[in-house]
């Protein structure tokens, strides 16, 4: 016994270390109920964490994953180091996106089918405040990078609303094209970019202004959006295209157009900003792009149905 206890302490030393080499990228997969883990130095997919019915939008910080269940309308808080449950806490009827303020303290899940956005406090996963916004079927709320405001887009709307963070309420509604989707700040916090998926449009909002400033034509159904951490690019995934627009933020032009898997949805950068994520939710696939010379570097098969994507 004593050199198979050996061999498997050496195999869980060998897995250990191949977990340390990069950030891990977490996939929710929702017709597979998991999390697919990559690790982003290797691109190797190394395991499937069990995460509730329907995991959908996922947010990372510290040692843990916040996703939300849409199925059984909670909010699921994981530990990464054990790829167990610490708790679920109830949030309402179809919850999608999860957003981490950058202090790590606040959580803000958007609740489709009561029109609300709900905020919680990280550590404990307790229930700060339920906040109605105008807009119909919240699919995301994205804290700014100074945790002020809170920008939200709803799949039956044309406008992102804003919710003061501090006050609790729905301070403003800034018009966009129909459907708007994902969201992201620069990294100043100057712009916010929005996709409008029946638009067919990116939307740059001047955040102090609290106005359009720029719109960016994108491909089809355009929905995700990343924003690289350096504040010059903006990425958007195109549903239907199947591809992935750099914009160049100086000139709002769109750069590249490259190609991906089946409705790529929503998508994450590496911590330096080396690599893009990407979920294709009709392929089951994750595609990695080089983002400096903007091509695919590879497609990593993960569940059925991936959601989107965080790194930590």
């Amino acid at each position: 016994m004593a050199p198979l206890r050996i061999l498997c302490a050496a195999l869980l030393a060998a897995f250990g270390a191949a977990v340390q080499a990069g950030p891990l990228a977490y996939v929710p997969n929702e017709k597979s109920a998991t999390l697919s883990v990559i690790d982003t130095a290797t691109d190797a997919r190394q395991a499937d964490i069990p995460a509730g019915q329907r995991p959908r939008g996922i947010a990372g910080g510290g040692s843990r994953v916040y996703v939300t269940d849409g199925k059984t309308g909670s909010l699921l808080i994981i530990d990464t180091a054990t790829g167990k449950l610490v708790t679920s806490v109830p949030v309402g009827a179809s919850p999608e996106g999860v957003s981490l303020s950058a202090d790590g303290k606040l959580l803000a899940v958007a609740v489709e089918d009561d029109n609300s956005v709900v905020l919680l406090d990280a550590a404990s996963g307790r229930e700060l405040a339920r906040i109605a916004v105008h807009g119909k079927n919240p699919e995301h709320a994205v804290f700014s990078p100074d945790g002020r405001l809170l920008y939200v887009s709803a799949e039956e709307a044309e406008q992102v609303d804003v919710i003061d963070v501090a006050a609790r309420r729905q301070s403003a509604s800034i018009p966009v094209g129909k459907r708007p989707r994902g969201i992201g700040f620069l990294p100043d916090g100057t712009r916010a970019y929005v996709a409008s998926e029946l638009a067919g449009k990116v939307y740059a909002i001047d955040v102090a202004a609290g106005r359009v400033v720029a719109e960016i034509a994108a491909g089809q159904f355009p929905n995700g959006i990343a924003v690289h951490p350096d504040g010059k690019r903006v990425f958007v995934s195109n549903g239907r295209d199947g591809s992935v627009m750099a914009i160049d933020v100086a000139s709002n032009r769109v750069l590249a157009s490259i190609p991906v898997g089946k409705r790529p949805w929503n998508m994450a950068l590496t911590p330096d900003g080396a690599k893009l994520y990407v979920a294709n939710g009709r392929s089951g696939s994750v595609s990695v792009i080089d983002t400096a010379a903007l091509q695919k570097l590879a497609d990593i098969e993960v569940g059925e149905l991936p959601w989107g994507v965080t790194i930590r």
